[in-house]
């Protein structure tokens, strides 16, 4: 298997799992909050939805550019409320369709992202992006979203190793979490400990680099996704730069998040 069949399989399970839990609920279970202020489940999943079908149209622009030129066109008539309104949109669908859509949108997203051609970016509301790394993208969105969709129904999620990937994007965008908040990136090289749910010790960066970030890869990776305060996780910074860095941190495209308030 290449590198892009094994992330779209997680990608695929992390999908399924988020789906067992959605499929069973009542229009009720649909219209629980989440702890994204205004969020629904149903807004979640239309999310989810919208994205897929989007990152599709970007993976096909090289053949089809005109249906991303509308998404680019719809993206700066409104920069900060088109995806938010995508999403509440799509929401409104009944929950058959809704599902129904999302089903569609993650095999279609599949299969485009198979179908880019080798060494093709595609482009995305940032730098253009490899089907590798849209598909890790995708992945770390869908974990995080299902953590939105866990909260508010009052269920434990079992974490996997599949949840590399979103460690990797959260390291890999160090330097944009600082860029994207107009801050100057901390020029000291930072190495990343990380326990995985299994027990094994993840790496990156050098192992002599004069600053640190260790702690669990649970907590780094619902940190990045800003899906907890880092107050509330046993992540560790030694040095200034890796110290900043945990309270900017934000792997996902778009503006800066507010974050989630630390725990009473």
């Amino acid at each position: 298997m290449t590198l892009l069949d094994d992330l779209l399989a997680d990608l695929t399970a992390e999908g399924d799992r988020l789906r067992e839990v959605v499929g069973v609920l009542d229009a009720d279970g649909w219209a629980t909050p989440t702890p994204a202020e205004g969020w629904t489940v149903a807004t979640q999943v239309a999310h989810l939805l919208w994205t897929d079908e989007t990152a599709t149209t970007a993976a096909r622009s090289h053949v089809e550019p005109e249906p991303w030129d509308a998404v680019v066109q719809a993206a700066m008539a409104d920069p900060d409320g088109f995806v938010d309104a995508g999403a509440h949109e799509l929401a409104t669908l009944a929950p058959t369709e809704l599902l129904a859509g999302w089903d569609a949108a993650r095999v279609t997203l599949g299969q485009a992202l198979r179908e880019l051609p080798e060494g093709q970016k595609m482009p995305w509301f940032g730098p253009p992006m490899s089907a590798a790394s849209m598909a890790t993208a995708r992945f770390m969105e869908t974990w995080a979203h299902a953590l939105d969709v866990h909260a508010a129904l009052g269920l434990e999620v079992e974490q996997t190793d599949r949840i590399k990937h979103v460690a990797h994007i959260g390291v890999r965008t160090r330097g944009y979490s600082f860029v994207n908040r107009g801050l100057d990136v901390p020029a000291a090289e930072v190495r990343v400990e990380l326990t995985a749910p299994s027990g094994e010790t993840w790496t990156w960066g050098p192992d002599d680099a004069p600053e640190s970030v260790t702690g669990s890869a649970i907590d780094f990776c619902e940190l990045v996704t800003q899906r907890v305060h880092r107050a509330d996780t046993d992540l560790v910074a030694t040095g200034p730069g890796a110290d900043a860095w945990l309270d900017v941190a934000q792997c996902f495209a778009g503006p800066a998040g507010p974050g989630r308030e630390a725990s009473a």
